[in-house]
């Protein structure tokens, strides 16, 4: 029995395919390099992201991220506040001598806006009682030109306001029964 060999297993697979070779060997090093390579650039990726806190990389393609201009930013905050109404009455307040008219505009000055869904009013005040009458006759054309510049429903009606006098203050030269200098005022 010294002189019997054992039988050695008969690989099936190396039979039925033939190892490749020439451009077949050539092929397969390459499919294989290339996807040793996409695997080891994934693993750098994932590494730089972490760094930088995440996946977040600007590219050549505008984002949220990107700088903007001061205009588009301050438009972009009234629009996210919900600031409209006010910035275009306060843009009106600017200009309000084109609106008016340079005479009006010398004598009348816009005080305040009262946002108020149910209000809704432009106070003005005048330098005297003569204009403040004018601007009162004036007002409903006046709030139809402002709610077609501003949009409609956006001014309800304009309070106006007389002059304010001098200082109230009791005097020794005060007349019994006078009201003081108030009452040539407003």
């Amino acid at each position: 029995m010294s002189g019997e060999t054992s039988p050695q297993p008969v690989d099936k697979t190396s039979a039925a395919a033939p190892e490749p070779s020439g451009v077949d060997l050539a092929r397969v090093a390459l499919r294989a390099a290339k996807e040793q390579a996409k695997a080891r650039g994934a693993a750098a990726q994932q590494k730089k992201q972490a760094r930088r806190g995440g996946g977040l990389r600007s590219g050549a393609r505008a984002d949220g991220r990107d700088p903007m201009a001061l205009g588009a930013a301050i438009n972009r905050l009234i629009t996210e506040r919900g600031w409209e109404t006010p910035a275009a009455v306060g843009g009106v307040m600017g200009r309000w001598p084109q609106i008016v008219g340079e005479d009006l505009a010398k004598h009348c000055v816009p005080l305040k806006y009262d946002e108020d869904p149910e209000e809704r009013v432009l106070t003005v005040q005048c330098d005297s009682t003569a204009w403040a009458t004018q601007l009162r006759l004036l007002a409903p054309r006046l709030v139809a030109r402002l709610n077609e510049d501003l949009g409609q429903g956006t001014v309800r009606m304009i309070k106006v306001l007389g002059p304010g006098g001098p200082r109230r203050g009791y005097g020794p030269l005060r007349a019994p029964g006078s009201t003081g200098p108030g009452d040539t005022y407003g």
